[in-house]
């Protein structure tokens, strides 16, 4: 080949002078440049100093120097040239004037320098934009106009690219704290986001929004990849606690499988906090060695000490309780410190079960009047527009769920409510059970049951919530247990007036208290107060000192240091002013470093859950997680995102991931 290059003769272009000569070898036709030799040398010729004109006419090249190939030879890369008439074609230039790359006035796209031809420009003019290839210089100059105004907007394509996987992760986040399906993303996020983008902010925002990775299968590893991420954060937190509390709980899910739920209260920052730990689902059996060997393999395989745990939650169930095989038992023998706390809310549950039997079969009358009007449609159509006509509050019943700690208090409350609408629709739809709504004394006892079930749910409701202690649960008790002999003793002289439902109804039918249904009601009154004492006992007085350090430190059961730091905490001014402007949780956290000791006492006592109520929520949003039509989904990541309050570092997640255009 070098021999015949050296042979040949580098013939200029062709000329309109020129033209009817035949052409001479070494002439191209073919749109690439000629290389010009020299025939006198026995060199190659030197690129770097070769300059060509394109063989279209289209524009200068140059010859950019040689560089190696992999066979020994050399390759020449060449640079064509903008010219101003592109813009005819609907193209100007973007980047280096030494390295011009054509860009469309219309879509904004750049293409590489090796397609600054006419041909290829006037080609994708064609394909692209086949509309406009017949409009006038002027449209195209004003396209132009627009593109430069908007430059500010555009971003080069690699920042396109990698901008485009950091909002699929910040995307995806969404989806999970939302707890929606993964393949809304790509069905309903990004459509309407283009649409969006195309009305306000133009086409070319919209083309943008289309490299942005979106597929079900994408937004799945993102959520897996953030919740790991969530992970690493949760876990070095709590191995850098001193100490840690769990509460777990275990249900079944839409599709069959036993979820172990397992939350976990932890120091961090000078203050409590608390996170999911995980979700995990039991392969077979729900027994006590099986939840305390997926709960004993998580923390072993992820560096947590068991020793370092002060509390475990649970409710009252004997896989959970077992005196020799209970999840309580076998964390207790390696977490020697771990004090078991029975769930408040469920013991409170239990308490507010008992009643006498007629108050009983009123509740159950009730219920069945209920189901009578909701379990049939036609009659629950019927009894609404019923109570649309009348001008009612409420327009429906409620059921009654046993397990719905909630739903006794207030679907009592809403029957006696609509009564009197009740009355008129069992006139045209009789039920067995109708005249009850007639009789004064059952009234009388359904009005006052209406009445106690709200006070007990508003108790329910009361030790519901985050970063409860044992203090707030054992005061709220407390006071409760104290109302309800209260209250008997009121209904015993006659005042009824902690009954609002019950003296409404009295009054408004000129009616007295009947004495038999005084009896129940004392009765029902004093039960609950007994129920609730037998499962909140009362407590000795040795732990006042946490609530108070400041009142009558001497007197505190405690080791003669510990004894002496508490006494220089209670004469202490600006520790008084602390304890005033922080929680009692992190008070005695921010005495650590002072008085280890004492502190250190005060927060095992302080850390362990009260309740499971965390958990309780967390199944809830599982159920709104795995329905029927996403029964197989692997909820552990979703479930993640969706509760903790830790959020995923997205941007170091997104250095790790190559940035390419959606596909």
């Amino acid at each position: 080949m070098d021999k015949w290059l050296k042979r040949v003769q580098a013939i200029p272009r062709t000329t309109p002078e020129t033209s009817q000569e035949s052409p001479a070898v070494g002439t191209s036709f073919s749109g690439q440049d000629t290389i010009i030799a020299n025939p006198n040398s026995d060199e190659r010729p030197d690129a770097s100093q070769t300059i060509n004109m394109d063989s279209d006419g289209d524009g200068e090249t140059q010859t950019l120097p040689s560089r190696q190939q992999g066979d020994g030879r050399e390759a020449h890369s060449k640079i064509r040239r903008y010219n101003e008439d592109y813009i005819t074609l609907g193209f100007t230039y973007t980047g280096n004037s030494n390295f011009p790359q054509p860009q469309c006035v219309i879509c904004a796209q750049v293409l590489s320098n090796n397609s600054l031809k006419p041909s290829l420009l006037k080609r994708h003019l064609e394909t692209k934009h086949g509309n406009l290839k017949n409009k006038p210089r002027e449209f195209f100059v004003r396209q132009l106009r627009l593109l430069s105004n908007n430059k500010k907007c555009l971003i080069a394509p690699d920042a396109v690219n990698k901008a485009g996987v950091e909002a699929s992760y910040m995307v995806s986040y969404r989806v999970a704290k939302a707890g929606k399906p993964h393949n809304i993303v790509e069905e309903l996020i990004v459509p309407a986001a283009m649409d969006m983008a195309e009305k306000m902010l133009g086409e070319k925002a919209k083309h943008t929004l289309q490299k942005m990775p979106s597929s079900d299968n994408t937004v799945s590893r993102r959520i897996s990849d953030m919740s790991a991420d969530v992970l690493r954060q949760l876990l070095c937190r709590i191995q850098a606690s001193e100490f840690y509390a769990l509460q777990l709980d275990e249900s079944t899910d839409v599709a069959g499988l036993a979820q172990l739920l397992v939350y976990v209260r932890y120091i961090y920052g000078g203050s409590i906090h608390e996170d999911i730990l995980f979700c995990k689902s039991l392969p077979t059996r729900t027994t006590g060695q099986d939840i305390f060997g997926l709960i004993d393999s998580f923390i072993r395989s992820h560096g947590i000490t068991w020793t370092k745990c002060v509390g475990i939650c649970t409710d009252g169930a004997k896989a959970m309780t077992g005196r020799h095989s209970g999840v309580v038992t076998r964390v207790q023998a390696v977490a020697p410190d771990a004090t078991w706390v029975h769930c408040s809310i469920h013991r409170e549950a239990l308490a507010a079960k008992g009643m006498s039997d007629s108050l009983a079969q009123v509740l159950d009358d009730t219920v069945k009047m209920v189901n009578f009007v909701k379990s049939r449609p036609l009659n629950s159509r019927i009894f609404s527009t019923l109570c649309s006509e009348m001008g009612s509050d409420h327009l429906t019943l409620l059921l009654h769920t046993e397990v719905r700690w909630l739903s006794r208090g207030k679907v009592l409350a809403r029957f006696f409510e609509l009564k009197d609408e009740l009355k008129l629709f069992f006139i045209d739809n009789p039920f067995r059970l109708s005249d009850r709504l007639h009789d004064d004394e059952w009234l009388t006892r359904l009005a006052y049951l209406g009445d106690i079930f709200g006070r007990l749910n508003e108790l329910n409701l009361g030790l519901q919530g985050r970063s409860v202690t044992i203090f707030n649960v054992r005061d709220k008790v407390e006071a409760t247990i104290k109302k309800l002999n209260f209250w008997s003793d009121c209904v015993k002289d006659n005042d009824i007036g902690a009954f609002p439902s019950l003296q409404d109804f009295l009054c408004e039918n000129e009616l007295r208290l009947a004495d038999i249904v005084r009896c129940d009601i004392r009765k029902h009154l004093g039960d609950l107060a007994a129920q609730l004492r037998k499962y909140f006992p009362e407590t000795e007085d040795h732990d006042t000192w946490i609530r108070n350090p400041f009142s009558s430190p001497s007197t505190c059961q405690l080791p003669m240091l510990e004894r002496e730091s508490l006494i220089e905490i209670s004469t202490n001014g600006s520790v008084r002013i602390e304890f005033g402007q922080k929680t009692l949780t992190d008070f005695w956290i921010s005495l650590r470093a002072e008085y280890p000791d004492l502190a250190n006492r005060a927060i095992k006592t302080l850390m362990p859950f009260a309740t499971t109520y965390l958990c309780e929520t967390g199944f809830s949003a599982l159920v709104c997680l795995k329905t029927k039509y996403r029964y197989r989904l692997f909820v552990e990541n979703d479930l993640r995102l969706k509760l903790s309050p830790i959020r995923p570092n997205i941007a170091a997640l997104c250095k790790n991931i190559q940035a390419h255009p959606s596909h």
